[in-house]
């Protein structure tokens, strides 16, 4: 009985450390995303500079906002 407790706590450290970093992989991918489409469209249009750059930092914050939200809930996996 007391093996299957052990196994079954690994297995929740174990989904809380993949979770954690699928997390942190994919909002590295969303903001390097977000920064390179960026890039193109200020260099396309230097006139909409402005209005790229504030969509861009709500777009990123909203990204980092969804992987702290992950990263929390792994938190709690591992040691709820």
């Amino acid at each position: 009985m007391i093996s299957l407790l052990l196994a079954a706590d690994a297995v929740a450290k174990l989904g809380a450390a993949v979770g954690g970093g699928l997390a942190a992989i994919g909002a590295g991918i969303g903001i390097g995303k977000i920064g390179g489409q960026a890039m193109d469209a200020m260099a396309r249009q230097p006139e909409k500079m402005g209005d790229l750059r504030s969509s861009m930092i709500i777009a990123a914050a909203l990204v980092e906002g969804v992987a702290f939200f992950a990263v929390i809930i792994a938190l709690l996996a591992l040691f709820v």
